[in-house]
């Protein structure tokens, strides 16, 4: 018999002290809440299995398939800038990989689905919030070309678990690259295991790098593509207005991939100040800092390589440090890159970062939505008359006729016409994002009335991020002021 989901493992086959085997916690009613059809195909399942009852079953934790070898991954990590030298799968649980129809080999995880060794006393649970806030954004991060784990399937347990109050339960199934961690290789570190870092830095550069063992020097050039993964990744944050809310070191994948999405958020008008996380009191994750911490999470990183990089501590900390300056030239070049895109432009000149920076400064003072605003232009971009749609937006419209004057003397200088330029614009320049207000709306029509209708609409429309959607309009639309989301919560 063909076993329903084809796992072949490499991470239970590393030692045992990586991990912890458990399997998940059953659940009392387990209800699907929806399985991510077009995924599901890819990793090379049957979407209808996944939806029948021995599928639920799989996916609420209540049945371990064929293949699977249950695991609970170790590591430790930085929170908020404290070292915390054991955190591990407190909540989650790694079924298995499997290597899908595209040849990319991918972990299968289940989120809220019982205690683990690494649980420190939590119930190992997810309210149903937290899992359909991540169900819908990483989708629609993935739909907007941005890396990021998926969302497999999301379940109702028909449990209760209790946090500031009792809330329904929910398991998500997320599917990655894999869930190795900048703080995965701290866990080793911390602990003086040398070994152990060595043989975690050959498994992800057999599995995500193989090209890299070839290098002179393997585990420089490791953190020099990481570096580099982790640059673009920021780059293009900042270009949709994503705000993690919690970049620990743990929260930071080696694969590059966005991960953990419990208390992020999306700007509605433009402040690189701005702040959603709850448990951010400081602003140490704010939108604008955002690059700033990934270059400190990457340093965390060449610490714990330190012992792989050279056979003298003097020597392995000047490779480090060659490797980590890669990150601010990378950085400038995929962001300024971006920007330049969002506005039109295809060729580069040198006053293009500060017709950039006016640009969003004017933003800033004017109160206009980040979204939208870039949205908009594309329709400046085919002649002034188009200016009217995006002056609306400011609160005082000179700031936004100051810059465009500026702005159209550039555009005569680019090779495209206007409406091949209006073309590219709106191809980076997302008509839709989760909202945040809309986020919530969600996930209270589906806790308050068991209405997930709203959940399955919003996901169709993020689908399509930079395709005009009439029909949904109104998606695109940012709160009213009684409708601003002002803190965002981990849900843990």
């Amino acid at each position: 018999m063909t076993a329903a989901i084809p796992f072949t493992n490499t991470y239970a086959r590393l030692p045992e002290h990586f991990f912890a085997s458990v399997d998940p916690t059953p659940v009392a009613a387990p209800r699907l809440i929806r399985v991510n059809r077009d995924l599901a195909a890819e990793l090379g399942i049957d979407p209808a299995w996944l939806e029948s009852p021995e599928g639920v079953a799989v996916l609420a934790g209540n049945r371990v398939p064929e293949g699977a070898e249950p695991l609970a991954m170790a590591y430790a990590g930085h929170q908020f800038g404290n070292r915390v030298p054991q955190l591990g799968d407190g909540r989650a649980i790694l079924l298995g990989e499997v290597v899908g129809r595209d040849g990319l080999r991918r972990d299968i995880q289940l989120k809220g689905s019982g205690p683990t060794p690494f649980s420190r006393r939590g119930d190992g649970r997810a309210a149903l919030g937290p899992v359909l806030r991540e169900y819908i954004i990483s989708e629609a991060m993935t739909a907007l070309g941005i890396p990021s784990t998926r969302a497999l399937a999301a379940v109702l347990t028909g449990d209760s678990v209790m946090r500031e109050t009792v809330l329904p339960g929910g398991v998500l199934t997320r599917v990655a690259t894999s869930h190795i961690r900048v703080g995965t290789f701290q866990y080793f570190a911390m602990r003086g295991d040398v070994d152990g870092v060595w043989a975690l830095a050959d498994h992800v550069i057999g599995r995500h790098d193989p090209d890299l063992a070839e290098a002179p020097n393997p585990y420089a050039a490791l953190l020099t593509r990481v570096v580099e993964r982790q640059a673009d990744l920021v780059a293009r944050w900042l270009l949709v207005g994503f705000i993690h809310g919690v970049m620990n070191t743990d929260n930071c994948a080696v694969s590059g991939e966005t991960i953990d999405f419990g208390p992020c958020a999306f700007l509605d008008a433009y402040d690189p100040s701005a702040v959603f996380s709850a448990i951010d009191e400081y602003g140490r994750y704010a939108y604008g800092n955002q690059p700033g911490i990934l270059h400190w999470n990457l340093t965390r990183f060449a610490e714990a390589l330190l012992p792989l990089l050279a056979h003298e501590a003097e020597a392995g900390i000047a490779v480090a440090q060659d490797c980590l300056a890669v990150f601010g030239p990378r950085f400038e070049a995929a962001y300024h890159g971006g920007l330049r895109a969002k506005l039109g432009l295809t060729t580069d000149q040198d006053a293009d970062g500060e017709l950039g920076r006016a640009f969003l400064e004017a933003m800033q003072a004017g109160g206009a939505d980040f979204t939208l605003t870039f949205r908009r232009l594309g329709q400046a971009a085919l002649g002034p008359e188009g200016d009217a749609a995006v002056r609306d937006l400011f609160g005082d419209p000179g700031l936004y006729d100051a810059w465009a004057t500026r702005w159209r003397a550039r555009l005569a200088a680019e090779p495209l016409d206007p409406a091949a330029r209006r073309a590219a614009m709106d191809r980076v320049n997302p008509a839709f994002i989760p909202r945040n207000h809309r986020v919530e709306a969600v996930i209270q029509a589906a806790i308050a009335r068991d209405d997930f209708a709203p959940f399955h609409e919003l996901v169709t429309v993020l689908a399509r991020p930079y395709d005009d959607q009439p029909a949904f309009a109104a998606y695109a639309e940012p709160p009213q002021p009684h409708e601003r989301v002002l803190q965002t919560f981990c849900g843990t």
